[in-house]
């Protein structure tokens, strides 16, 4: 008996070494990424924390993109999308707080919190409003709620297959179960590092349409490894069920330019009742004459491979309603 007490004493200690060791050699690793990998973007001063924006392009319409739920570096994921926008407008790609180059904040992933520090960090950064907003996946959410709070901020809304509050509902699908946020400490010991070692396209967008070049998918999987599921995105996951409640009765008003791209369907199995993607937008169109669906094959980061048709189509809807 004793003998076996310390063979598990041993296992125990060789497994805490080699945690201690792979903590470590991460920690250094990500000290050396960050200095030599300084943002592409600039940092705006939010709640006295660093938030990156990456601004390009001139035009008379601003459009501010917003990432999908544990977007490693949306600058990175959006820039191929952003850099087609920019030909004709100025685009600014947001990477909240627990994004990309941004810092984490203590501060709860609440809607609340979120939207005010989105609209502070423009602000600051003296971009001048109204804005079309561009959201993708579970920035929807955010969208709806910055248009019912700043409403004289948003100029149009432009979806890219966006969360929206009675998405769940309409679906009837479970919305995500609460995970424990000591789950987010995982990057910090190393494991998104080990994960972006023997999976590297687990983190970083798809180049089916060469869309992304090394260097950019390169840099990705760094920042996977220092930011991937950390404790903001984990809150923010939490939160979801409390944005949709707080969002659920809120709409786009009639005036206002709305364009939904969403995926048509084709991948998966037709629902018994009929619904389908584009059927749940047009629960959103208060004016059909002013907003519009458009379903595009491809998967839910559709700027991974329909980048060029959402460019067109964007800035045919903008010339028809922005001009």
């Amino acid at each position: 008996m004793k003998k076996f007490v310390k063979i598990i004493k041993i296992i125990l200690l060789v497994i805490i070494t080699v945690l201690i060791l792979i903590t470590t050699i991460h920690q250094i690793l990500t000290i050396i990424e960050k200095k030599n990998n300084p943002t592409i973007g600039q940092y705006v001063n939010v709640d006295g924390k660093d938030m990156n924006l990456y601004i390009l392009g001139e035009g008379k319409n601003t459009i501010v993109l917003l990432p999908g739920l544990g977007t490693a570096s949306p600058v990175l994921d959006f820039l191929p999308l952003a850099q087609g926008l920019a030909k004709e407008n100025r685009v600014v790609i947001v990477e909240p707080f627990g994004y990309g180059w941004s810092d984490i904040t203590s501060k709860e992933r609440t809607i609340e919190n979120e939207v005010k520090e989105i609209h502070s960090a423009l602000h600051t950064a003296e971009i001048d409003a109204p804005y079309i907003l561009m959201p993708h996946s579970i920035s929807g959410i955010h969208s709806v709620y910055y248009a019912n709070t700043y409403p004289d901020e948003v100029a149009g809304i432009i979806g890219i297959d966006c969360t929206l509050p009675r998405m769940a509902e309409y679906f009837d699908e479970e919305l995500p179960k609460h995970t424990l946020l000591a789950t987010g400490q995982l990057v910090n010991l190393g494991v998104m590092r080990l994960i972006t070692l023997f999976a590297p396209d687990t983190f970083i967008s798809d180049n089916s349409n060469n869309y992304y070049t090394d260097e950019n998918l390169s840099l990705q999987r760094h920042i996977a490894s220092w930011k991937a599921q950390n404790k903001n995105v984990i809150d923010q996951m939490n939160h979801i069920s409390d944005s949709i409640a707080k969002t659920h009765d809120m709409t786009f008003g009639k005036d206002l330019p709305v364009l939904f791209f969403t995926t048509d369907d084709s991948n998966q199995k037709p629902r018994d009742d009929g619904k389908t993607s584009v059927s749940f937008y047009e629960t959103y169109i208060t004016n059909p004459s002013l907003q519009k669906v458009i379903s595009l094959n491809g998967p839910h980061y559709l700027h991974w491979t329909c980048k060029d048709e959402m460019c067109s189509a964007v800035q045919q809807y903008i010339s028809e309603h922005f001009q």
